[in-house]
């Protein structure tokens, strides 16, 4: 009788193990990405409803797009050229302008690494603000 009631305990125990480990995976998953939320400048690009911060869309853009917004630098036009220029305030009338710009610099966009976005934002709102303050 002992026999069987061992038999019966340990499958029970054996299925209940990787419950507890899988219990403390996930806390530990779930603590170490709220440490990385509350202490990275991510808290700071979103409002409390979760909606993106202006001053945080253009750099969310490159960060999310960057390969596309290569190629329509290099090539002078393209959709993702055209919404960069109009999260940057380039005036409509002005954007062919602001293609031609970013088309002429490319060598030096080509050159940057597009993971360090700031680099790259600061370099498009240095050509984008003469002409957006020029309307």
């Amino acid at each position: 009788m002992k026999q069987i009631a061992v038999w019966a305990v340990l499958p029970t125990l054996m299925l209940l193990a990787p419950g507890c480990t899988l219990k403390g995976t996930v806390k530990q998953f779930t603590d170490t990405t709220s440490n990385v939320t509350g202490t990275t400048s991510g808290r700071t690009w979103f409002t409390e409803e979760g909606i993106l911060k202006p001053d945080f869309k253009v750099t969310a853009f490159v960060a999310l797009n960057a390969e596309n917004l290569r190629h329509d630098m290099a090539s002078g036009q393209g959709e993702y050229l055209s919404s960069v220029s109009n999260l940057l305030n380039v005036p409509t009338n002005r954007q062919a302008e602001f293609f031609t710009l970013i088309q002429a610099r490319y060598s030096a966009f080509a050159a940057m690494d597009f993971t360090a976005t700031q680099q790259v934002v600061a370099a498009l709102r240095d050509v984008s603000t003469p002409l957006a303050s020029a309307q």
